[in-house]
């Protein structure tokens, strides 16, 4: 659970890698592209350009490098040849890549083309509430800070949060204790420790919070159809705060 410096340092690289999928992604024009050709470029940018292991692969029987999730897909959606992403559409891609052992794990919900209001404002608010999230993280608060801060700005925006996932410990294998709810009461759940990695990643819907299981046995979406965003990052517990991992460059002014 809890990592030593050095390995810190080796999942800050992992992290900075993985940021660079993002910054790859965002200069892609998503709309007319399959999910099955986003993967691909994926695999083959941090296979070839990092030289690095993308850990969803093989993971659980998981054939593919990353989950897409667009629209009213909650998550780990299943890239397809057959499933073009439209303009107005919103697609969550979360990606894990492993170097040197150690694994990051990161999200972030595009907003492609011309995206209705409401769909704006859903990953508008996603994205505020996972750093809600983030700000909570130091020695001495709880995971019950986070999932408060993390709940109570989706509450008060009149969004729910989805209670069936959450964020987890991640080091050498993708999934650690402890689980990192969405939800919470302040000052309850474990205490955060310097040294502490895991990754804080809210699912915000429109409507309610309740999901359901596709056939493929993967696929998460809402019961009543409407939208839902995620956003996600691996962060680490400092002696004085918290250091995200997988930030990337054009976040660096929320850290600063």
């Amino acid at each position: 659970m809890v990592k030593t410096p050095d390995e810190i340092a080796l999942m800050r690289i992992s992290g900075k890698l993985l940021a660079s999928v993002f910054s790859m992604l965002d200069t892609i024009e998503l709309a007319g592209m399959t999910t099955m050709q986003v993967n691909d470029l994926v695999d083959r940018f941090i296979t070839d350009d990092l030289d690095a292991r993308p850990a969803s692969k093989g993971q659980y029987g998981f054939k593919y490098v990353l989950n897409c999730s667009i629209n009213h897909v909650v998550c780990h959606g299943v890239p397809s040849t057959k499933e073009v992403i439209q303009d107005g559409d919103i697609i969550n891609l979360d990606i894990t890549l492993e170097k040197n052992g150690y694994i990051a794990d990161s999200s972030k919900t595009y907003v492609v083309g011309d995206a209705s209001p409401a769909a704006r404002r859903i990953v508008r608010i996603a994205q505020a509430a996972m750093w809600k999230g983030i700000e909570q993280v130091r020695p001495g608060a709880t995971l019950g800070d986070i999932g408060f801060a993390i709940s109570n700005h989706a509450k008060k925006n009149g969004c729910s949060v989805v209670r069936d996932y959450c964020g987890h410990g991640i080091g050498r294998e993708m999934h650690e204790e402890p689980q990192v709810l969405n939800y919470g009461k302040r000052g309850t759940g474990l205490k955060l420790r310097e040294g502490m990695v895991f990754t804080i990643e809210p699912m915000l819907n429109l409507g309610s919070r309740f999901v359901s299981t596709e056939d493929d046995g993967w696929t998460v979406v809402t019961r009543d159809r409407k939208l839902s965003a995620q956003f996600e990052h691996t962060v680490a517990v400092t002696q004085t705060g918290v250091e995200v991992l997988t930030l990337r460059p054009d976040e660096i002014e929320r850290v600063t």
